[in-house]
């Protein structure tokens, strides 16, 4: 992909640059400054979503007859760089970038025309039923039980580690159909158009970082309607893989960890080593920073090879080494900035990291964020289908 400056392409950054340093109140940009998960706080990210729709740049990688706004790979890519320059909340992915792509795809005509304005205004969030308490990494071990009544299922069982449930308005789920046969089969895709069913019981799950992100979800006699669902009954499997490819792949996430690269260099431009001078010219911080910023610039390199088209892109495998790369990136991103930060990242922070909240932090930014960031990303190589796995199916894909 090329996107050497051109005389559109510079007025179309300018355009975007404008927008994006205007069009934010000031919760929505703390909100950016104190997000520290893939999912930022939710009513802000939600108040942004809806900000962008009115502008048409909600869904930046969605086609036209869709919504989107039909921009060239490098607009898009161009977008994200600019976003992530200004440390803006990232848009809840769920919607966006998996149930919404997966019903252009899969989705009957009366699904997408039902569900896609919710997905692209920001009237709906949908939150993602797929881990069960004893179907993580083995996720086709599900259980959840959806048994045939007419012309609804009757639900039965739970759901765990679901994504702002308790905020969600709609939902997609993997439900078991079948039994006697291969656990990848008998699996169906579902979708929920509402969470106050009766029998549906969402409770909220405080994670190390303080934040509720994360649900259990119990369905005791839930009666659903047959209508939701995606693909044929007991295809399930082959739909959430559709989906995870969406999940993984998603959108660029290179210019997210160049930002958080530059957050460190300047941090460390004026963090003193301990033994003079500041850490940016301490050999060994460099050595760390300089491989990072290494692998992250290859990283982009292939990122963009994808996203232009590339045969990479095709390859079955370019999902699960892009979660791989990004994931570890990540983690590795996080660590660095707690040695920066040093003890205030050891801080009890959780009260100042709230939008809106007049709890001064202990030391700067970095060190308000770099905790929970550290902690969150520690997942980071377990959602979306463990690393372990990832490499398994590469091996499997790419074996001669």
């Amino acid at each position: 992909m090329d996107i050497e400056p051109n005389a559109d392409l510079e007025k179309f950054r300018q355009e975007v640059a404008q927008f994006l340093d205007t069009a934010p109140t000031a919760e929505i940009r703390e909100a950016g400054r104190k997000t520290t998960s893939v999912f930022g706080p939710f009513e802000q990210v939600m108040a942004w979503h809806r900000i962008l729709h009115s502008r048409g740049w909600a869904a930046p990688d969605w086609p036209v007859e869709h919504g989107g706004p039909g921009w060239s790979v490098e607009q898009r890519y161009v977008f994200a760089e600019e976003y992530q320059k200004r440390g803006l909340p990232p848009l809840l992915p769920n919607g966006l970038r998996m149930i919404g792509p997966l019903l252009m795809e899969a989705g009957t005509p009366e699904q997408q025309a039902r569900y896609l304005p919710g997905i692209l205004a920001g009237e709906d969030y949908w939150t993602q039923g797929y881990s069960e308490p004893g179907a993580g990494s083995d996720l086709a071990s599900l259980s959840l039980s959806a048994v045939p009544d007419g012309d609804d299922y009757i639900l039965n069982g739970s759901k765990i580690w679901t994504t702002y449930a308790h905020k969600a308005n709609r939902m997609f789920l993997l439900v078991r159909t079948a039994r006697g046969q291969r656990k990848q089969q008998g699996i169906t895709f579902l979708l929920l158009d509402r969470m106050d069913y009766p029998g549906l019981e969402v409770r909220p799950i405080t994670g190390i970082d303080g934040a509720p992100e994360q649900c259990e979800v119990f369905f005791s006699d839930v009666r659903v309607p047959r209508s939701g669902r995606v693909g044929e009954e007991n295809e399930g499997w082959s739909v959430a893989k559709q989906l995870l490819k969406h999940e993984r792949g998603g959108s660029a996430q290179s210019p997210m960890l160049r930002r958080r690269l530059d957050v460190i260099r300047t941090a460390a431009a004026a963090a003193p080593s301990g033994f003079g001078g500041t850490l940016a010219q301490d050999p060994v911080f460099q050595r760390d920073l300089g491989e990072l910023e290494a692998e992250v610039a290859s990283y982009e390199h292939f990122e963009k090879l994808a996203i232009s088209g590339h045969e990479t892109a095709r390859d079955a495998a370019y999902p699960s080494l892009n979660k791989v790369i990004s994931s570890e990136l990540t983690q590795r991103i996080s660590a660095l900035m707690n040695r920066l930060a040093g003890l205030d990242a050891l801080a009890d922070q959780r009260e100042a990291l709230h939008v809106g909240s007049d709890t001064a932090p202990l030391g700067d930014d970095l060190a308000l964020i770099a905790m929970p960031y550290y902690l969150n990303s520690r997942a980071a190589s377990i959602y979306a289908g463990t690393n372990e796995v990832q490499r398994d199916l590469i091996a499997r894909t790419l074996r001669p």
